[in-house]
């Protein structure tokens, strides 16, 4: 039994779902529209503005598939009615952030800047020099954009410093200390 997959999908007003053949989804509402293609074995329902999905089966296979496409559609959901957010701190002293067009640059100790190009369904903000916002109604595409940026230079465990998610906790190590005789 699927809990996630069994619990009903409320749907927010001012959001459209479509159902086309072969399981596509299309999600409308205020901040976008996203579309995505799903397992044919799975039974998606819109009834009353619930959307319901169900499983034909009680093979593992299709159990797995239930949860995941719930999860899934819910987001799209969440999505286009809310949106996704991220945001990263860069910590340590000469590191900063700089956004230009669709490029985003990073100074974090190397001997160059790394540049990202920023995916056309993220935005990405820089409030100031040390905040970098990453939102859009993908919650993939968002967190995805989000984990590569925060891979360039991740928290270290001494002196903290690197890029990090804003509710982050960085577990710090004590340094070493000189021995006495």
């Amino acid at each position: 039994m699927s809990r996630i997959g069994n619990k009903a999908i409320t749907i927010p007003e001012g959001v459209e779902i479509l159902i086309a053949e072969g399981n596509e989804v299309t999600v409308k509402g205020p901040k976008g529209t996203l579309t995505r293609k799903f397992s044919p074995l799975m039974e998606l329902a819109v009834d009353n503005g619930i959307l319901t999905v169900k499983r034909p089966n009680e093979e593992k296979h299709t159990k797995q598939l239930h949860g995941t496409t719930r999860a899934l559609v819910n987001a799209m959901v969440e999505g286009v009615h809310n949106g996704f957010k991220k945001q990263l701190k860069i910590v340590g002293i000469g590191y900063r952030a700089a956004l230009s067009g669709n490029k985003l640059t990073l100074n974090v100790g190397f001997s160059h800047p790394v540049e990202f190009t920023v995916p056309s369904d993220v935005t990405v903000e820089v409030p100031d020099a040390t905040t970098i916002n990453v939102s859009g109604i993908d919650k993939q595409a968002v967190g995805q954009f989000a984990a590569v940026v925060r891979a360039t230079k991740k928290p270290e465990p001494y002196g903290g410093k690197g890029v990090r998610y804003a509710d982050e906790h960085v577990r710090r190590k004590e340094g070493k200390t000189a021995a006495k005789k």
